[in-house]
């Protein structure tokens, strides 16, 4: 029987997707009350109501296109435009959320402070940076002057002395809009990315990875996109297995690393939804160890980077190998990156039997213990 003093968890997600899903079934195993799911279109219509009590947890707005447009100001959800007004708008109702919850005598589990800098990649880079994180270079690390466009960017390249680049929208997820750009000693450009333009220079999203192969074409691309903001960093040479491209995906939960996955491509992005593939995570620790290298100094770089958002429940660390699997940077930080459906956890980590959202909610019963939510 659940216990009357049981943490009762609302989760503000899309109501139905597979994330809340995944994270109330976690609920459920581990025997608490139900979650109460309460919607991002809710909170933006002003409708949304927390309880006294309530544990509240913060979770992705995507997989949701009548969202995405209503955040984007687009009328097609697979445009790539609209990323600063979608940014504006998100992190507004993370702020509308938080005031409500304090309001009502809810907790919540995630600082809306912390997600808008998550989700603006020039100023987590800096964050990183400054704490002493291995990060990518960047020319724009923590900079608010906005790249005006390919020729800007491309003056940054050279003033750097760098010719290969990720050129990434500043508030961008899931590769979208992601560029991988090299410049030839003979000065010829070419990128690669899920973008895909048509006729009228509109930009969509594409689950196909293609090659643009003339200045002109990436040019128009980055013009583009500069509006809603771009972040460029080094474009690190990633160690391989089978013969691709390798990166893992960490999961730290509550300051812990508990879940890890690498991902494996043909392509510069590893997204799995871009066509990359899960790989070995067993030959990933043999190939470290072997190039002498320490795994558990490696994921401690991994919870290094995640304790720069001590106040975000959990979050999902891209570490990026370098060939060899000798060193390691960390290239991004994501709020809502452990939709790793089906992965046990890491030996040791004391999650070895659930997936990322059993890991979270035992750090929710944990926390709600300790601050006397539950009976000890």
């Amino acid at each position: 029987m659940t216990s009357p003093h049981a943490p009762r968890i609302a989760i503000v997600g899309n109501p139905g997707n597979r994330r809340v899903s995944l994270f109330r079934d976690a609920v459920r195993r581990a025997g608490l009350p139900e979650a109460r799911p309460v919607g991002w279109a809710e909170v933006l219509a002003g409708g949304a109501e927390f309880h006294t009590g309530e544990l509240v947890r913060l979770d992705s707005p995507g997989e949701d296109p009548a969202l995405e447009r209503a955040l984007r100001g687009v009328t097609d959800s697979t445009r790539v435009e609209g990323t600063a007004l979608w940014y504006e708008r998100f992190t507004a109702a993370a702020r509308s959320v938080a005031a409500q919850v304090s309001a009502c005598g809810a907790t919540l589990l995630d600082d809306p402070a912390e997600l808008a800098v998550l989700f603006d990649k020039r100023r987590c880079h800096a964050v990183l940076r400054n704490a002493g994180v291995a990060v990518p270079f960047s020319p724009t690390s923590g900079v608010s002057a906005p790249v005006r466009g390919w020729d800007h960017a491309r003056s940054l390249m050279a003033d750097a002395g760098v010719r290969r680049v990720f050129i990434k929208l500043a508030h961008g997820s899931s590769a979208s809009g992601v560029l991988a750009v090299e410049t030839t000693s003979g000065g010829r450009v070419q990128a690669k990315t899920s973008v895909q333009r048509d006729a009228q220079g509109r930009l969509f999203n594409s689950l196909r990875v293609r090659r643009y192969s003339t200045e002109a074409e990436v040019a128009a691309i980055v013009d583009a996109l500069a509006p809603d903001g771009l972040h460029i960093e080094r474009w690190l040479p990633k160690a391989a297995q089978g013969g691709r491209s390798a990166d893992l995906r960490v999961v730290v939960v509550d300051g812990a690393a508990t879940h890890a996955v690498v991902r494996t491509s043909l392509s510069p992005m590893t997204n799995l939804h871009l066509g990359g593939a899960r790989g070995d995570l067993t030959a990933a620790r043999t190939a470290v160890e072997t190039a002498g290298g320490s795994w558990a100094e490696m994921l401690a770089l991994c919870e290094r980077a995640a304790a720069c958002f001590p106040h975000f429940s959990r979050v999902g660390v891209d570490l990026l190998p370098g060939i060899g699997w000798r060193r390691f940077a960390v290239g991004e930080v994501n709020a809502f990156g452990d939709l790793l459906p089906g992965l046990r956890g890491l030996e040791g980590s004391g999650a070895e039997s659930g997936d990322t959202y059993d890991a979270q909610v035992t750090a929710i019963v944990r926390r709600a213990r300790n601050e006397h939510h539950v009976d000890a």
